[in-house]
């Protein structure tokens, strides 16, 4: 199911177009996963991308200069191509977007299905 951009608007009021458009993009990606149900969170001002069997798996942050893609349980992930940050976090860890950057959407595919396969 794919949220609406309307249903995303309290959260990117105020961001630029450019923003807007990335957490628009990374959530129609997620949105598109098996077994991914997103839900806006207003005041987490994120969406959260929840699994049936493993509850939350991600959530999307946007920020005024980029997109922050947040893994749960991000430590226990591999990150062969040094994607991630966040090793000063317990549990997560979070992949930054940035407008006009690379969009690693085989990257994120396998992340987020390994943080599937690891919870279950």
């Amino acid at each position: 199911m794919t949220i609406a951009p309307a249903a995303l608007e309290p959260i990117l009021a105020g961001h630029s177009p450019a923003i807007r458009q990335l957490c628009q993009d990374v959530v129609v990606l997620l949105s598109g996963m098996a077994g991914l149900k997103g839900s806006v969170k207003l005041g987490w001002r994120s969406v959260n991308f929840r699994h049936d069997t493993v509850g939350l798996v991600c959530a999307v942050f946007p920020h005024e200069d980029r997109v922050a893609l947040y893994f749960e349980n991000g430590r226990a992930l591999e990150d062969p191509e040094g994607l991630l940050a966040g090793d000063h976090l317990k549990k997560g860890r979070f992949l930054r977007l940035y407008p006009g950057g690379d969009f690693p959407e085989a990257a994120i595919a396998m992340l987020v299905a390994e943080a599937i396969a690891l919870r279950l």
